[in-house]
């Protein structure tokens, strides 16, 4: 699991558990969610896209989840 930063505006950075399918988000307002069963090829479309709080805004809903700390 390595944590990736990320140039969002939104979103400061993400760490995604392949084993475990979940994403912990970290968003730049200082909120932390972990996303439970969330598969590899939405943290890869996350990574890739052009706006990444735009993305996972319209996507975040369909995973359950817990905020951290």
């Amino acid at each position: 699991m390595d944590r990736v930063r990320l140039g969002s505006a939104a979103i400061a950075a993400v760490t995604y558990d392949e084993g475990r399918g979940t994403l912990v988000v970290e968003f730049r307002d200082g909120g932390r969610y972990r996303y439970f069963k969330v598969p590899e090829i939405v943290y890869q479309k996350l990574l890739k896209t052009e706006s990444a709080g735009a993305f996972w805004n319209e996507i975040k809903e369909q995973f359950e989840y817990q905020r951290l700390g």
